[in-house]
């Protein structure tokens, strides 16, 4: 007797096999907003560099937008990875041709973030992840102000310990720094932390999990936002 439930010859689908095929196609998840380009600032040991290392490894579709520099790679960087490095005269010549959307030279070495490198992940489908002090986040955000697509994908978050004494300790406790130099960053983070009223949002910091959490939400946030959405299909 014939198995009413064996596949026909040539190995077509059953009915409901196809069905439930098409039903898995039809919910099927797919992206239905835009990009982000998320700018993260803190005070000196505030942990945004923790912060960023763990947004990325939670979310593949982020990316960090890479910067230009003047100065030679170290053992085991890479070019287009770790940086995009430019001879001097390369980098003065992008300065004069305004395709740098923020930069400025440390300690004699140049550094910039170009306006393509943002846009391009951007147009890609990526969320942008951008790691900066409070005076590299004016400046972005005042930049952006003039380029229509980084405006309306950009998204600001300060992160800073409840208190000076909390960001003291955290200081003190990474054991690098002489106590003439903690109290040095110190005094810059009270200025710097009176920045964050310039921000789109303020996350107080109290551990690593709770950090990201807070983090995460905003971002599941701004994507919900009507003005990034695609509209539904109906």
């Amino acid at each position: 007797m014939k198995n009413r439930n064996q596949k026909p010859e040539g190995g077509l689908p059953r009915r409901s096999e196809a069905k439930a095929g098409k039903q898995k196609a039809e919910t099927a998840p797919k992206k239905n907003s835009a990009p982000l380009l998320i700018l993260i600032s803190a005070p000196s040991g505030g942990g945004k560099t923790t912060l960023c290392d763990l947004l990325l490894a939670s979310q593949p579709q982020m990316t960090r937008a890479i910067t230009c520099t003047t100065r030679p790679p170290r053992p085991g960087e890479k070019d287009g990875v770790d940086y995009h490095f430019l001879a001097a005269g390369d980098f003065l010549k992008r300065v004069q041709a305004g395709n740098f959307l923020e930069h400025a030279t440390v300690y004699g070495n140049s550094y910039g973030l170009l306006k393509s490198e943002l846009l391009g992940k951007l147009r890609a489908g990526r969320d942008v992840l951008l790691n900066v002090d409070v005076q590299g986040a004016a400046t972005i955000r005042a930049a952006a102000m003039a380029e229509p697509e980084l405006r309306a994908a950009l998204v600001t978050v300060f992160l800073t310990p409840a208190s000076v004494e909390i960001l003291e300790a955290r200081l003190k406790k990474r054991n690098s720094d002489a106590p003439a130099v903690i109290q040095k960053r110190l005094a810059v983070a009270k200025q710097e932390v009176s920045q964050w009223k310039n921000f789109d949002y303020l996350v107080i910091s109290t551990s690593k999990p709770e950090d990201l959490r807070q983090t995460l939400a905003i971002v599941a946030a701004e994507k919900m936002r009507t003005a990034r959405s695609l509209p539904p299909e109906f």
